[in-house]
Protein backbone atom coordinates (compact mmCIF):
# COMPACT_ATOMS: atom_id res chain seq x y z
CA UNK A 1 0.00 0.00 0.00
CA UNK A 2 0.95 3.38 -0.80
CA UNK A 3 -0.54 6.54 0.98
CA UNK A 4 -1.88 8.69 -1.95
CA UNK A 5 -3.63 11.43 -0.03
CA UNK A 6 -4.32 12.22 3.50
CA UNK A 7 -7.20 14.75 4.29
CA UNK A 8 -7.63 16.73 7.65
CA UNK A 9 -11.41 15.72 9.07
CA UNK A 10 -11.25 17.03 12.71
CA UNK A 11 -8.33 19.30 14.37
CA UNK A 12 -8.16 19.70 18.18
CA UNK A 13 -6.19 17.70 21.07
CA UNK A 14 -6.42 14.96 18.72
CA UNK A 15 -6.72 15.04 15.00
CA UNK A 16 -8.73 12.89 12.75
CA UNK A 17 -7.49 12.09 9.07
CA UNK A 18 -9.09 10.71 6.01
CA UNK A 19 -6.25 8.64 4.28
CA UNK A 20 -6.43 7.56 0.39
CA UNK A 21 -4.13 4.58 0.13
CA UNK A 22 -3.71 2.61 -3.14
CA UNK A 23 -2.84 -1.24 -3.22
CA UNK A 24 -0.31 -3.43 -5.44
CA UNK A 25 -3.37 -3.61 -7.99
CA UNK A 26 -4.22 0.38 -8.64
CA UNK A 27 -7.67 -0.02 -5.82
CA UNK A 28 -7.85 3.27 -3.46
CA UNK A 29 -9.20 2.30 -0.04
CA UNK A 30 -9.70 4.76 2.78
CA UNK A 31 -8.45 4.65 5.92
CA UNK A 32 -9.06 6.73 9.08
CA UNK A 33 -6.53 7.33 11.28
CA UNK A 34 -6.73 9.35 14.60
CA UNK A 35 -3.39 11.07 15.90
CA UNK A 36 -2.80 12.81 19.06
CA UNK A 37 1.02 12.14 19.32
CA UNK A 38 3.58 9.30 21.38
CA UNK A 39 3.27 8.20 24.62
CA UNK A 40 5.07 6.39 27.72
CA UNK A 41 3.84 4.16 30.50
CA UNK A 42 5.79 2.91 33.54
CA UNK A 43 4.71 -0.19 35.94
CA UNK A 44 6.32 1.72 38.97
CA UNK A 45 6.80 -1.69 41.53
CA UNK A 46 8.33 -1.75 44.96
CA UNK A 47 10.82 -5.10 45.16
CA UNK A 48 11.03 -5.31 48.56
CA UNK A 49 7.58 -4.90 49.59
CA UNK A 50 6.43 -6.29 46.40
CA UNK A 51 3.50 -4.23 45.64
CA UNK A 52 2.91 -2.15 42.46
CA UNK A 53 2.00 1.99 42.11
CA UNK A 54 -1.12 2.03 40.25
CA UNK A 55 -3.95 4.65 39.22
CA UNK A 56 -7.51 4.50 38.94
CA UNK A 57 -9.53 7.28 36.59
CA UNK A 58 -12.41 7.81 34.61
CA UNK A 59 -12.25 6.97 30.96
CA UNK A 60 -14.90 8.69 28.92
CA UNK A 61 -14.71 6.00 26.34
CA UNK A 62 -14.85 2.85 28.76
CA UNK A 63 -17.98 3.82 30.32
CA UNK A 64 -19.28 5.00 27.49
CA UNK A 65 -19.25 0.94 26.54
CA UNK A 66 -20.58 -0.03 29.22
CA UNK A 67 -17.49 -0.64 30.97
CA UNK A 68 -16.48 -0.15 34.43
CA UNK A 69 -16.57 3.33 35.98
CA UNK A 70 -12.73 3.85 36.80
CA UNK A 71 -9.71 1.57 34.97
CA UNK A 72 -6.79 0.89 36.65
CA UNK A 73 -3.55 1.37 34.92
CA UNK A 74 0.36 2.08 35.22
CA UNK A 75 1.15 5.54 34.78
CA UNK A 76 1.24 6.73 31.18
CA UNK A 77 1.11 10.35 29.46
CA UNK A 78 1.81 11.91 26.08
CA UNK A 79 5.50 12.51 25.64
CA UNK A 80 4.69 16.38 24.70
CA UNK A 81 8.57 17.47 24.05
CA UNK A 82 10.47 14.90 26.29
CA UNK A 83 11.63 11.63 25.51
CA UNK A 84 10.13 8.46 26.48
CA UNK A 85 12.34 7.87 29.62
CA UNK A 86 11.64 11.77 30.97
CA UNK A 87 7.95 11.70 30.02
CA UNK A 88 7.14 8.47 31.71
CA UNK A 89 9.25 9.90 34.94
CA UNK A 90 7.26 13.28 34.84
CA UNK A 91 3.75 11.04 34.33
CA UNK A 92 4.40 9.14 37.27
CA UNK A 93 5.66 11.66 39.53
CA UNK A 94 2.07 13.39 38.69
CA UNK A 95 0.08 10.81 38.60
CA UNK A 96 1.16 8.60 41.94
CA UNK A 97 4.05 11.40 43.23
CA UNK A 98 6.72 8.56 43.13
CA UNK A 99 10.22 10.00 41.79
CA UNK A 100 11.49 7.19 39.93
CA UNK A 101 15.05 6.77 38.64
CA UNK A 102 16.30 3.44 36.94
CA UNK A 103 13.58 2.66 33.78
CA UNK A 104 13.81 -0.64 32.39
CA UNK A 105 12.55 -0.70 28.77
CA UNK A 106 9.90 -2.97 27.76
CA UNK A 107 9.34 -2.03 24.26
CA UNK A 108 7.64 0.60 21.82
CA UNK A 109 4.49 -0.75 20.93
CA UNK A 110 1.28 0.77 18.61
CA UNK A 111 -1.20 0.47 20.84
CA UNK A 112 -4.45 0.60 18.14
CA UNK A 113 -2.73 0.62 14.77
CA UNK A 114 -5.87 -0.56 12.98
CA UNK A 115 -6.78 3.40 13.48
CA UNK A 116 -4.32 4.96 15.59
CA UNK A 117 -1.12 6.59 15.12
CA UNK A 118 -0.12 6.53 18.83
CA UNK A 119 3.15 4.72 19.61
CA UNK A 120 3.84 4.43 22.97
CA UNK A 121 7.45 3.17 24.85
CA UNK A 122 6.78 0.83 27.94
CA UNK A 123 8.72 0.53 31.10
CA UNK A 124 9.64 -1.26 34.53
CA UNK A 125 10.54 0.85 37.43
CA UNK A 126 11.98 -0.35 40.43
CA UNK A 127 11.00 1.97 43.66
CA UNK A 128 10.87 2.75 47.57
CA UNK A 129 8.65 4.33 49.50
CA UNK A 130 11.11 6.80 50.29
CA UNK A 131 11.05 7.44 46.76
CA UNK A 132 7.29 9.12 47.14
CA UNK A 133 7.51 13.18 46.82
CA UNK A 134 3.97 14.21 46.74
CA UNK A 135 0.56 12.79 46.90
CA UNK A 136 -0.08 12.20 43.07
CA UNK A 137 -3.41 12.56 41.72
CA UNK A 138 -2.41 14.42 38.14
CA UNK A 139 -2.43 17.57 37.37
CA UNK A 140 -5.33 19.97 38.95
CA UNK A 141 -6.21 21.43 35.71
CA UNK A 142 -6.65 18.35 33.56
CA UNK A 143 -9.68 17.09 35.64
CA UNK A 144 -8.13 13.06 35.43
CA UNK A 145 -9.94 12.35 38.82
CA UNK A 146 -7.12 9.76 40.20
CA UNK A 147 -7.02 7.71 42.52
CA UNK A 148 -3.64 6.37 43.71
CA UNK A 149 -2.93 2.92 45.24
CA UNK A 150 -0.29 0.12 45.96
CA UNK A 151 -1.59 -3.20 45.28
CA UNK A 152 -0.17 -6.45 45.76
CA UNK A 153 1.61 -7.45 42.71
CA UNK A 154 0.40 -10.95 43.78
CA UNK A 155 -3.06 -9.81 43.75
CA UNK A 156 -2.80 -8.34 40.37
CA UNK A 157 -0.97 -11.33 38.44
CA UNK A 158 -4.41 -13.11 39.69
CA UNK A 159 -6.63 -10.37 38.35
CA UNK A 160 -4.93 -10.46 34.92
CA UNK A 161 -5.30 -14.41 35.08
CA UNK A 162 -8.84 -13.81 36.09
CA UNK A 163 -9.16 -11.16 33.59
CA UNK A 164 -9.57 -8.08 35.59
CA UNK A 165 -6.32 -6.17 33.86
CA UNK A 166 -8.59 -4.61 31.58
CA UNK A 167 -5.94 -1.68 30.19
CA UNK A 168 -3.72 -3.20 27.86
CA UNK A 169 -0.89 -1.08 28.41
CA UNK A 170 -0.82 -2.37 32.40
CA UNK A 171 -1.53 -6.13 31.32
CA UNK A 172 1.65 -6.33 28.82
CA UNK A 173 3.51 -4.32 31.72
CA UNK A 174 2.44 -6.50 34.26
CA UNK A 175 3.49 -9.73 32.32
CA UNK A 176 6.89 -8.24 31.14
CA UNK A 177 7.63 -7.98 35.34
CA UNK A 178 6.35 -11.95 35.89
CA UNK A 179 8.00 -12.80 33.06
CA UNK A 180 11.86 -10.62 34.72
CA UNK A 181 11.13 -10.66 38.25
CA UNK A 182 8.99 -13.91 39.05
CA UNK A 183 10.35 -14.05 42.40
CA UNK A 184 8.77 -10.87 43.13
CA UNK A 185 4.60 -12.75 42.70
Amino acid sequence: MRLLKLDTVYQGWTTLYLATLVDESGTEVRREIEHHGRSAAVLPYDPARRVAMMIRLPRAPVIWQGGPDELMEAPAGMLDKDDPPTAARREALEETGLSLGALEPIGSVWPMPGISSEKMDLFLAPYSAADRRAAGGGVADEHEAITVMEVPLAELWAMAEAGGIEDLKTLALLQALRIRRPELF
